[in-house]
């Protein structure tokens, strides 16, 4: 046990400096950068689509055989929505105070034209597969649309470190935490209920996990949205100043309540673009893998689906954290007090809820983080599936069935078991990841624009439901397969 500690802290030593490097220095810099010129150059298509991306998100829910607009986008978002949506909002609150949910809000608006990019690239890249639905992701497009084999390898061997494998017991963990806190649950108890239902769901496959986020996904975002509308109803004289602190605080005036590290711009806007980041997951290349496999008929309406989730994702679930916490008394004394205490961000969601609920806000946060991190498991699983299928061509379904026995493993090691180093590897193969696609999709971009120019041209017609024409990409896409359309 002892060796074994020596080299875990070993491997600290060289990881660690990496992974804040990646993060603190180029990662941040590269998606903000990245985003803007989407921004830019496809006219602002956040703000100009916005109401047509709810309305075709929520009218695309059938694909016949196949995966449909709405399904890929209800399994996206179940591995978007996870614990970062309920703890991570309050840790970037507590750390970086109000003005941090000012600039998670800007980082998620400048994220929908990344997402739109990535996951239009993630549609002409993909190909047909056995179960009638597409696979495709950053993998697929690095190899037929850059002709780089090697990058798309590192890019898969990342992504099934962090969300095959490491990110799944993290979810799992917090979940038997939660169970154990508020119903007494002892966390081996759940870690097999949660061996039992993953394996329910997984073994069935992509489309299985699709099935079942459809289900749930949009359920518990809008149980978890009207308890916040409740909560602002309640206090609705005190949401003027609430949101007055928002945005002062972003811009430096408000109140320190940072803990030890007092409260700044720099730190605001640290904290708010990590966590947004980190929630919405635009531009880290997780979400173009389910996008991949929806069946529609132009790959810019699945683009602009994926685009509608970072919008529900930060802009609307994660704000129902940030008004949980900024209304409630909790976070009052927290100011009152200077901050100068050490609280962990789910205790502080926690003890939000309650303050406005009493136990019943106990229990809720509790079934909501239930919820939220086994969608996330799945959706993850998703991911993973894809991806060692595309390392793994020659024999996929031997791959998948050791995946699926080691992400079973992983859910339940990561019940009973402190994951300190696994999430501290997921974060690094995660950072690596995200560089690697960002890199990708700036040099692949002129095809999305192109694809976004087509689909724009025939709505301007009167199309109703613009169909796709893959021979206007001839010139410019590289390899891909025109038959599927």
């Amino acid at each position: 046990m002892e060796f074994l500690q020596q080299i875990e802290a070993a491997i600290h030593v060289v990881m660690d400096p990496i992974s804040n490097f990646i993060w603190s220095y180029i990662l941040i810099y590269l998606l903000l950068g990245a985003g803007l010129l989407f921004t830019v150059f496809t006219r602002f298509m956040q703000f100009r689509l916005l109401g047509h991306m709810g309305r075709i998100t929520f009218s695309s829910r059938s694909s016949g055989e196949g995966i449909s607009a709405f399904q890929a986008f209800a399994t996206s978002l179940a591995s978007r929505v996870g614990t970062g949506n309920l703890a991570g909002v309050a840790i970037a609150l507590w750390v970086g105070g109000p003005g941090a949910i000012f600039w998670m809000w800007m980082t998620a608006l400048v994220g929908l034209a990344t997402a739109f990019i990535e996951s239009t690239l993630a549609q002409v890249y993909k190909e047909p597969h056995e179960d009638g639905s597409f696979r495709g992701g950053p993998a697929y497009y690095m190899e037929r649309g850059l002709g780089k084999r090697w990058m798309s390898v590192i890019f898969a061997v990342f992504l099934l470190i962090a969300y095959g494998l490491a990110f799944n017991g993290a979810q799992a963990n917090t979940i038997a935490q939660s169970m154990e806190q508020a119903f007494s649950i002892p966390t081996w108890a759940t870690g097999v209920v949660l061996v039992v239902l993953t394996a329910l769901i997984i073994f069935g496959g992509v489309k299985s996990v699709a099935r079942t986020a459809e289900k749930i996904v949009p359920v518990m975002a809008i149980i978890y949205l009207l308890i916040a509308l409740l909560i602002l109803a309640m206090n609705i004289s005190e949401v003027p100043a609430m949101l007055a602190l928002i945005v002062k605080s972003a811009f430096g005036y408000g109140p320190a309540v940072g803990g030890a590290v007092g409260y700044t711009i720099k730190i605001a806007m640290e904290n708010g673009i990590k966590r947004g980041l980190f929630s919405n997951e635009a531009g880290m290349g997780s979400a173009p893998n389910v996008a991949a496999t929806a069946t529609v008929k132009h790959p810019a309406a699945q683009g602009l689906v994926q685009s509608f989730g970072v919008f529900v994702d930060t802009l609307v679930i994660c704000s129902c954290t940030a008004v949980v916490i900024l209304l409630s008394g909790v976070y009052g004394d927290l100011i009152s007090a200077g901050g100068g205490q050490d609280i962990e961000g789910i205790t502080l969601t926690q003890q939000a809820m309650s303050d406005h609920l009493g136990a019943f806000g106990t229990y809720f946060i509790a079934i909501a983080i239930l919820l939220f991190a086994f969608t996330s498991i799945i959706g993850n699983y998703a991911y993973g599936e894809i991806n060692i299928g595309y390392l793994f061509k020659r024999k996929p379904k031997a791959a998948i069935m050791a995946l699926r026995v080691a992400v079973l493993g992983m859910v339940m090691a990561g019940s009973v078991a402190n994951l300190d180093f696994v999430w501290s590897f997921a974060d690094f193969a995660m950072g690596l990841m995200a560089t690697t696609n960002l890199i990708a999709i700036i040099l692949l971009a002129p095809v999305a624009f192109a694809v976004l120019k087509d689909y724009e041209r025939q709505r301007k017609a009167g199309t109703v439901e613009p169909v796709f024409d893959p021979t206007t990409l001839e010139q410019l896409a590289g390899h891909y397969k025109k038959d599927i359309w």
